[in-house]
């Protein structure tokens, strides 16, 4: 990861620390099947310490993160996005397997949504998990400006645990008088490296997180990773970690060696802990850190307030998570075969590509702001990359011919990771994101039974906006 933009506007841990005020800053809408507005717009939010100015940032209605929008799984979701932007919007349901016409992405699914104007989102969520919301146009600049939120859909019954709390997190790029680096939107420097990487982390829109917790309180984390380009690499210190669900589909329970979770941008991860189980000292911390630079980065702090008192003990690991009603049954032996080469960006081997039915040496496609493409062509297209029967079992074998790391986003479905450079993977996850380091393979398979026009793209938002989207498209 370059050196040029590393996180370093955060203190590192130290002994001593204060408490701070305790505010985990996500306020949450009404329930989901209630009609409500959602605006879009500017704002400021406080992303420094105590103190220090406000960032003019865009938000939806005001707050950073955006409310929190919480459903029951099999309810409706019916949001009116009000558009007070300079600029035209969407809002894309990540993770979300979700009627196409809401899907929310720019030109393919529907039109921008033109400052001063609206548009109803209205979908119903059939999983459970930890999913999130964001626009899909201009992506690389709105997102990157703060308009993001968490879309909670809560399992059909309830969760042995006594405390959930949501965690966004997200790196800004903020300049020394503390405001957004708006003169380095769209450089081609970021563009054609790692993307834009921020200098400031925010757990929750917060210089430091803290978290309050009683001793033996069982505590499940949604962990995600909303940053435009940043693989954030997080550790729950002092704990018994267990990881419950990646990308809102549960897993088979497993201990997190450190506390130690990977996530690329678009990427979630529940886990749960048993808060400070010895602990006896009011007052004691427990750090959530940030180790991707090599350096011990505190975001958040667990605080100790109190002890739990428990007629019985809660099972150890915990009890998996309620399955969601995905199709997961592969038929490997009459999939239909896909390949996806990623080639370009900076010290890459790719001479041309096609752009807008035009091959552009590198210059030309530079010219363009093109710096990336897949399968040979930079950009989106008329025709998808592929076409499947709906109910049709597709595997796409994606190989990363780049020096930098990629998370390919598939809209509408979520799929298994079979194959890491060839070798079996046995996972249990079911995935929307899959990240690819540089020189890597992974092989994919899922599904095909959501009907409509899916996107396919990197979701380092920059490496989309420079050539790495394409779609595909599920018959009815």
């Amino acid at each position: 990861m370059p050196a040029r933009f590393p996180l370093t506007r955060r203190r590192l841990l130290q002994g001593g620390l204060a408490l701070g005020a305790v505010n985990l800053s996500l306020p949450a809408l009404v329930r989901a099947g209630e009609p409500r507005a959602l605006t879009a717009g500017p704002g400021e939010a406080l992303l420094l310490e105590q103190g220090q100015p406000k960032t003019r940032t865009w938000l939806y209605d005001g707050v950073s993160p955006g409310p929190v929008i919480r459903a029951r799984q099999g309810e409706a979701v019916n949001v009116r996005l009000v558009n007070s932007l300079p600029q035209p919007t969407t809002i894309h349901w990540h993770g979300i397997r979700i009627d196409n016409a809401m899907d929310g992405v720019a030109h393919l699914t529907q039109a921008a949504v033109p400052p001063g104007e609206s548009f109803d989102y209205r979908f119903t969520v059939p999983d459970a998990g930890t999913f999130w919301y964001h626009p899909h146009n201009r992506s690389w600049e709105q997102v990157a400006r703060g308009l993001y939120g968490l879309l909670i859909v809560e399992e059909p019954r309830n969760v042995e645990v006594d405390q959930d709390v949501a965690i966004v997190a997200d790196d800004w790029r903020l300049g020394d008088d503390g405001q957004i680096d708006e003169a380095s939107f769209g450089h081609m420097m970021d563009w054609s490296h790692a993307g834009r990487l921020g200098n400031t982390l925010t757990l929750n829109g917060q210089d430091v997180l803290d978290i309050p917790v009683q001793s033996g309180e069982r505590v499940r984390l949604r962990l995600c990773n909303t940053c435009n380009a940043r693989v954030l690499e997080l550790r729950i210190e002092d704990h018994q970690v267990w990881l419950m669900a990646l990308d809102g589909q549960p897993v088979a329970p497993r201990e997190l060696p450190d506390g130690y979770v990977r996530l690329a941008p678009g990427e979630r991860a529940d886990v749960v802990l048993d808060a400070f189980p010895d602990g006896l000292e009011p007052g004691k911390t427990a750090a959530i850190t940030e180790v991707s630079g090599g350096q011990r980065l505190v975001a958040g702090r667990l605080i100790l307030n109190g002890i739990i008192m428990r007629l019985a003990p809660l099972p150890v690991p915990p009890h998996s998570l309620p399955a969601n009603p995905l199709s997961t049954t592969l038929d490997l032996a009459n999939a239909q075969a896909v390949d996806l080469l990623m080639e370009g960006g900076a010290m890459g081997a790719m001479a041309q590509a096609m752009h807008n039915g035009q091959m552009m040496d590198m210059r030309g496609l530079v010219g363009e702001g093109m710096v990336w493409a897949l399968n040979g062509v930079a950009g989106m297209t008329d025709t998808p990359l592929f076409s499947a029967p709906r109910g049709k079992t597709v595997t796409v074998t994606l190989r990363n011919d780049t020096q930098w790391p990629h998370a390919m986003h598939f809209h509408g479905h979520h799929f298994k990771v079979l194959e890491r450079d060839g070798v079996a993977t046995n996972s249990d996850a079911w995935k929307d994101t899959v990240l690819i380091d540089p020189q890597k393979t992974a092989k994919i398979a899922f599904v095909a039974d959501n009907p409509g026009k899916w996107m396919i793209h990197c979701h380092m938002l920059e490496h989309q906006a420079g050539g790495m989207t394409t779609w595909f498209a599920v018959g009815a």
